[in-house]
């Protein structure tokens, strides 16, 4: 007997504080005007969309001091654009991330629960950890927290917030006019919570909102990370674009849901992915070549290369060789705020190999950072993108997929208007949505029936 198909989830990341958008480009229009998030909502919406994805950025990127323009320089509070676009939208889930670190439980359950009410039950939570004191500086709490305890004040944040949403019950506001009675419980709100990180206690004051809880999505790819997803998470974002390396996440991350008594069916896993679509396949391969040049200018590459090398490097010519002086190992930081600094462990090693790769290749500094950087996960006519997205979901190596365009905010429009039409054709992909809230959209049960179900069990 053939397995069924698995019915694919996509969304879409609004690509803000990042280099993968091509600003530059004439087609490319503002990353904080409100027109720009409404486009790119309504495209999400108008292809089936499960929600759109903002990231964050608490502080602008760095480097000797100064903001550079790898980043597209803004990001607007997320909770403000998101109910904006709840008054534009009526089935796109609206999906924000929100740092555990810096914030407070009755603040962030507060502001969730009430995006949810004005969306009708359409709100999704990404909760994440802050890593670095340059962040942090922004923030009364200063500083930054080790990394066990970072997952630990997560943990928490996110167990009490939950203690938050689930102080009304749903069945609080009778609203009798006849008999002048408005709550059949005079402490519906009613919370306590003593704990390491949060110690408060009152009453919550937005009633139970239509999904009970926002979705909750968690980003993290350490263990801890994983674990904190397999706990408490509805979804899961990976990295990992092969299929082999997604295969694997997939499989490590699902295994882990039985010791919290969950299903796999419960978590889904959704990498990011960027694509480039062509006429043909060898198209789509030149454009996505070209794609990568205006990603990566010449600064650009100066300034990655300086992710490694610790030092000053804009003296250097990027349509030259690389640095013969080895990278500075200090802790002091010339990139504060990069995620790219914790991935290069050992500056030294990372150094000889590019130098290999280099003088093997021919590279100049440029090119070897085009070369060794991120590539688009799906690049091909749209027959080709259709097919290979679903071969990854249906080989488990994901449940879907959340794309970001190089483009904002029309990069999404060809793939909602040549990409979904073929997977709708092969079945894997939803031609209406199947009911209001993105729980529906994903599949995923009411707060409150995960309880009984449990109860019942």
């Amino acid at each position: 007997m053939s397995k069924p198909l698995k019915q694919i989830h996509l969304a879409a990341h609004f690509p803000g504080v990042n280099n993968t958008t091509v600003w530059s480009d004439p087609k490319a229009g503002s990353h904080i005007e409100f027109s720009s998030f409404a486009h790119f909502a309504r495209t999400a919406e108008r292809a089936k969309f499960d929600f759109l994805f903002l990231a964050e950025g608490l502080r602008l990127r760095e480097q000797g001091g100064k903001i550079y323009d790898l980043d597209v320089v803004g990001r607007p509070d997320t909770f403000t654009i998101l109910a904006a676009l709840a008054a534009v939208t009526e089935h796109l889930g609206l999906t924000g991330t929100i740092n555990s670190t810096f914030n407070e439980p009755y603040e962030v359950a507060r502001q969730f629960a009430s995006l949810d009410h004005l969306s009708g039950g359409r709100s999704a939570w990404n909760v994440v950890t802050s890593w670095d004191a340059f962040t942090g500086e922004n923030f009364r709490r200063g500083g930054f927290l080790p990394q066990e305890e970072r997952y630990s004040r997560a943990k928490e944040f996110l167990s009490t917030a939950n203690e938050l949403f689930d102080s009304w019950h749903g069945d609080e506001i009778v609203a009798d006019q006849a008999t002048g009675t408005f709550l059949r419980d005079a402490k519906a709100g009613a919370f306590v919570h003593r704990g390491q990180h949060f110690d408060i206690q009152g009453q919550f004051n937005v009633p139970r909102s239509p999904q009970g809880r926002p979705v909750i999505f968690q980003a993290g790819d350490s263990d801890e990370g994983r674990e904190f997803a397999a706990a408490g998470a509805d979804a899961i974002f990976s990295r990992y674009s092969t299929l082999d390396a997604g295969q694997a996440f997939y499989t490590d991350v699902k295994s882990r849901l039985a010791k919290y008594g969950r299903r796999a069916d419960q978590l889904l896993i959704l990498p990011a992915a960027t694509f480039v679509l062509g006429d043909t396949d060898a198209e789509a391969e030149d454009l996505a070549k070209e794609v990568r040049r205006q990603q990566v200018s010449g600064a650009t590459a100066i300034k990655h290369l300086e992710f490694v090398w610790n030092r000053d490097l804009s003296s250097y010519d990027p349509d030259g060789p690389l640095p013969d002086v080895d990278p500075d190992v200090s802790d002091n930081h010339i990139s504060k705020g990069r995620a790219q600094v914790r991935m290069y462990r050992d500056p030294l090693a990372t150094a000889r190999e590019w130098r290999e790769l280099a003088a093997a290749n021919k590279w100049s500094i440029r090119d070897l950072v085009i070369e060794t950087g991120n590539r688009q996960s799906f690049i091909g006519s749209p027959a080709t993108v259709a097919k290979t997205i679903n071969d990854f979901v249906q080989a488990d190596a994901s449940d879907g997929f959340i794309l970001a365009p190089h483009i904002t905010p029309g990069g999404l429009d060809p793939f909602a208007d040549k990409v979904v039409p073929l997977l709708q054709e092969q079945g894997v992909f939803r031609t209406e949505y199947e009911g209001p809230t993105l729980r529906d959209h994903l599949g995923l049960a009411h707060p409150d029936d995960v309880r009984d179900e449990r109860a019942a069990s």
